[in-house]
């Protein structure tokens, strides 16, 4: 699912894209030339891309933008905190040489969920200072056993974690979203499961880019499925991925055990810890010929 390092590619953000990807240590490096105005909605889409691949951090490079304190383009970037908002494993930082841009972007509350630096190097390194998630992956055929198959995987990390008082809850959305895409994708799943300072982070990838739909689901008899994962979760959402499907994600609240409920099971994520996969480790999935995903339209948060 990530690229190998020091490798780069166009992101599919229009007919031209201006905004570059490149891989770094596990980091997604955006880099966009241009005004930033003209730039602000290919580096979101950008964004979307890159987080959807679940990399150690994505950082958006603006050294090379023009005029780049207009106002209304610094607004709408300072949304792009909402991610960081949602999920905070994976830091969003913005490396920009204007003074003026930074302190307007620190203004917005959403913009202070940002890092924000005046170079690229002091932003990779606060990237790279931030804890890193502990995390289980999964892959899963499109059958119907399926949700039975995820609840089973999402309830033995949750053990693992000692974090069985979230099992009911984490066991219902993760069968929800699993059945979704088992009813409605027809392809291959990648199922994570992640655990980040008292939240807890479901995710679904396939290869479709049709939007999740309402179904009824084994465990909700009267079809309100996709209603109760909104209303069970902290936030909910879907990102496109460059392949032209989508990561359907679900962040639940799941507060760590106190100290006299820890096991020696229970470890403190790291580069070393077995519950860690790096990026370049990540399942992947079969790929299929598909239009670029470009409807952005549909790249929303429910969050």
């Amino acid at each position: 699912m990530a690229q190998p390092p020091n490798t780069t590619s166009q992101v599919p953000a229009g007919p031209v894209s201006r905004v570059r990807a490149q891989m770094m240590h596990d980091i997604v490096a955006l880099e966009v030339v241009g005004r930033l105005s003209d730039l602000v909605e290919d580096l979101e889409l950008a964004l979307q891309l890159a987080l959807a691949e679940g990399p150690r951090g994505v950082v958006c490079d603006l050294s090379a933008v023009l005029d780049g304190s207009e106002p209304d383009a610094i607004a709408q970037l300072a949304t792009a905190g909402r991610h960081v908002r949602d999920w905070a494993a994976i830091p969003v930082a913005v490396a920009c040489q204007d003074p003026q841009v930074r302190g307007e972007l620190a203004s917005y509350p959403l913009g202070r969920h940002l890092i924000v630096t005046a170079t690229m190097a002091s932003a990779v390194s606060e990237v790279v200072a931030s804890p890193i998630p502990a995390v289980h992956w999964l892959r899963l055929a499109p059958h119907p056993t399926a949700p039975r198959t995820s609840r089973d995987f999402v309830t033995r990390a949750l053990l693992d974690w000692r974090l069985g008082r979230v099992i009911p809850t984490a066991s219902l959305v993760v069968s929800e979203l699993v059945t979704n895409s088992t009813m409605y994708a027809g392809s291959d799943i990648a199922l994570s499961v992640s655990w980040h300072l008292g939240a807890l982070r479901l995710a679904v990838r396939d290869n479709s880019p049709r939007l999740p739909r309402q179904v009824y689901s084994v465990l909700d008899l009267h079809g309100r499925g996709l209603t109760i994962v909104a209303g069970l979760s902290r936030a909910f959402g879907v990102l496109p991925t460059s392949d032209g499907g989508k990561v359907v994600w679900a962040v639940l609240d799941a507060s760590p055990p106190r100290t006299s409920e820890r096991g020696s099971r229970v470890n403190p994520a790291g580069k070393g810890s077995p519950m860690v996969t790096a990026p370049n480790m990540l399942p992947q999935l079969a790929r299929r010929p598909s239009p670029l995903f470009s409807q952005r339209a549909t790249m929303r948060s429910f969050g």
